[in-house]
């Protein structure tokens, strides 16, 4: 990962930020769900860090794909950078068949960004309180019941599909192009379970259509601390944590990315952007670039060898 990092005779030189210059923060997600929310807060408070301008720019479908390849198409000069789920880097290359990008040769890790438990989700339609419940009403109509993901590959998918392997359900997985166009249908009825982030989850359940189940993670949340562990309730294996991360196209030069990462440990830092993030039972927090590197290498290898275990194919 190192080879990334290294500064490129094209871009070393220049100053950066040039002020006035806009900054485009890449989402692979639809505008407004969670991880838009804090892309956005994020990126007014960059603004004000770098005295430039910063922006959010959507590019939603085929699972983060698109946004992805947008930004390893960029220019490496710190003007162009995404924000995503650990799902991108550690779960798509993995199975997705349309998926061209090697996450280690061809991204630059910034900065972590965010961490936070997804959280499984059903339809009050459904007469269940527990994941047992759920299990049990599942069984009981077979091929009926449909769970939700933001994008095939992603975390919400591959959580859903370990899920219904591991409880032997027969289920249909409903992928939508990310939360906000997922939130609609679930909450109309159309499907009826759903490990959501945990913003959105909040979110969904305060309309009186939605109740939490559990928390897909090894820990309650200290948000939430109120809904128990999959493990809790006889689901194991289903508990690895979720984050957000910034990364950047291949190449960047070394100034310019600790330029950005000390910007993003400033910005995530501020107490306004903490609040933020907690309302929706999200945790703010930076790291250097190679404890992102590390972190991303380390939650691939996790999801490699649930992914195996699983028998899942590339799709």
């Amino acid at each position: 990962m190192g080879a990334s990092l290294r500064p490129s005779s094209a871009w070393a030189a220049a100053p950066f930020p040039d002020k006035g210059r806009t900054i485009r923060i890449v989402l692979g997600l639809a505008a407004g769900g969670a991880s838009d929310a804090q892309a956005r807060f994020v990126a007014t408070k960059l603004a004000e860090v770098l005295k430039t301008p910063v922006i959010v720019e959507n590019r939603p479908g085929a699972s983060f794909i698109l946004a992805t390849e947008e930004v390893i198409r960029s220019a490496p000069d710190g003007y162009t950078f995404m924000y995503a789920p650990s799902s991108v880097v550690a779960q798509n290359p993995q199975t997705l068949a349309n998926v061209r990008y090697d996450p280690f040769k061809d991204l630059t890790p910034l900065s972590l960004g965010a961490r936070g438990p997804l959280v499984l989700t059903v339809h009050t339609s459904v007469p269940a309180r527990t994941v047992q419940e759920l299990i049990s009403y599942i069984k009981a109509h077979p091929g009926q019941t449909g769970y939700a993901s933001f994008g095939t590959g992603t975390s919400s998918h591959i959580y859903g599909e370990a899920f219904v392997r591991q409880a032997g359900l027969d289920a249909v997985h409903v992928p939508y192009k990310g939360g906000a166009d997922a939130a609609k249908d679930f909450l109309a009825g159309r499907v009826q379970f759903y490990f959501d982030a945990a913003p959105n989850a909040i979110q969904n359940t305060a309309t009186g259509k939605v109740r939490m189940l559990a928390v897909a993670a090894p820990q309650r949340s200290p948000m939430l601390p109120d809904v128990p562990t999959m493990g809790e309730q006889g689901a194991s294996g289903i508990d690895m944590p979720s984050w957000l991360g910034f990364y950047g196209p291949a190449h960047m030069p070394a100034p310019v990315v600790g330029t950005l990462n000390a910007a993003l440990a400033q910005v995530l830092a501020m107490p306004a952007t903490r609040e933020f993030f907690r309302q929706g039972a999200y945790e703010a927090e930076s790291s250097s670039p190679a404890e992102l590197a590390a972190l991303t290498r380390a939650t691939y290898d996790q999801w490699g060898q649930t992914i195996r275990k699983l028998g899942l194919t590339k799709q």
